[in-house]
């Protein structure tokens, strides 16, 4: 069986799990000089663990956490864990599936960008002068999951809310929007979108007080159509 790598920190007294994979992107700062977010699971365990990060296993996972939080491992808060397994919810007539990991909705909101309408504006990746894509934008406080600008130039980050809280979701999306404003972004208008299979009354009410950031759910659906033989 393939074990699951998570990360387990101490926030607001409780422990929250994040992929690991993922929070190594986020923080490269926890990592050595030659950071590489393509190094594998084992290899990133490895840093941490000669960082001197405890370990706890078991036959489906395997989690690091920093040693000031080994009280709290048993008190885990599983709010932000990212699901490992498709959630299929079958209809009357097609089958209803949410995307099993975050890069698969990443990958496919990028590949039909140009079909998404945010402000009355057509959208496109964004491209900086390094030829750097927006696919995984890295900024100075972390990964943007899809940063796009629209017809004019305006920016447009894109939070993808894969079994997040709202608050972890809202925090993101302030924070990425925050640092574009402040950097690259300084003469254009910077919006946001969340994206959520399911979007909850939290984050309904959260964007009540942020009139640049727009909610959206997603839906994919698939059918079988079988085929006879010669």
């Amino acid at each position: 069986m393939v074990q699951r790598h998570i990360v387990a920190l101490p926030i607001d007294g409780a422990l929250k799990i994040f992929p690991l994979k993922r929070w190594a992107r986020e923080n490269p700062d926890q990592f050595s000089g030659n950071f590489n977010p393509d190094h594998t699971s084992h290899q990133l365990r490895g840093v941490l663990i000669k960082n001197g990060w405890l370990t706890a296993e078991t036959e489906d996972q395997f989690m690091l956490f920093p040693r000031e939080a080994a009280h709290l491992v048993n008190e885990i808060d599983h709010s932000d864990e990212q699901e490992s397994e498709v959630d299929v919810e079958v209809g009357s007539e097609e089958n209803d599936i949410s995307f099993a990991m975050e890069h698969q909705l990443r990958d496919f909101i990028i590949a039909n960008l140009n079909g998404i309408d945010v402000g009355g504006k057509k959208l496109s990746l964004f491209r900086d002068s390094d030829g750097r894509d927006g696919k995984e934008y890295r900024t100075g406080v972390g990964l943007i999951d899809i940063l796009a600008i629209d017809e004019d130039g305006n920016f447009v980050v894109f939070e993808l809310k894969r079994a997040k809280s709202p608050d972890h979701a809202i925090g993101q999306i302030a924070r990425y929007m925050g640092w574009l404003t402040a950097n690259i972004g300084k003469d254009k208008e910077v919006s946001g979108v969340i994206v959520a299979k399911t979007i909850d009354e939290k984050l309904q009410y959260a964007i009540r007080v942020m009139p640049n950031v727009s909610l959206f759910e997603y839906s994919v659906s698939f059918t079988l159509n079988q085929v006879d033989a010669f």
